[in-house]
């Protein structure tokens, strides 16, 4: 299955395949990304902080000899900084190719839905702010709305070269 399957909503010619997602908490809310993208889910280890780099991220970790970047999924969308607690969990995932860790409150559930049940989301988010350009469409899931993502597109060009600098 391609990334680009959650990408776009056009209701006129989607078929209605089931998609994987993982989902996660953060702040209250619940957001969730494809499981394709998903490589493993680990308790926080020590993080190597690293100087010069922007705000979001929080430095490195050494996976099984893997350098990995991490960043603080609430710092990058400016939302309050909280302690980590024994469900804070990083996600590690495959953004465009390279494997990048993300400190999330905590891990839920791996949500089977039909590619018909995502709604785009309202044209408001869509307009202005950070992230309108990764959120892909929202589920309603157990009376609350699933946030969906897709990371490929979470960072610009200039930033994931920023990345590979950090390693």
């Amino acid at each position: 299955m391609s990334s680009n399957a959650l990408v776009k909503v056009d209701h006129a010619t989607q078929h209605d395949e089931l998609i994987q997602l993982v989902s996660f908490m953060l702040a209250d809310e619940e957001y969730g990304v494809e499981v394709l993208k998903v490589r493993e889910i680990i308790r926080m280890p020590t993080i190597t902080k690293m100087p010069n780099t922007p705000q979001h991220v929080e430095g490195i970790i050494n996976l099984r000899g893997k350098v990995i970047p991490i960043i603080s999924m609430r710092k990058r969308f400016g939302l309050m900084e909280s302690e980590n607690s024994g469900h804070t969990r990083i996600i590690i995932m495959d953004v465009v190719g390279t494997l990048t860790g993300f400190i999330v409150d905590a891990v839920s559930e791996v949500i089977r839905i039909h590619s018909s049940e995502i709604q785009p989301p309202p044209s408001m988010i869509m307009s202005g702010g950070i992230g309108r350009e990764f959120i892909t469409g929202v589920f309603n899931h157990a009376e609350r709305l699933l946030i969906i993502m897709d990371v490929d597109r979470m960072f610009s060009d200039d930033e994931r070269d920023s990345f590979d600098g950090i390693l």
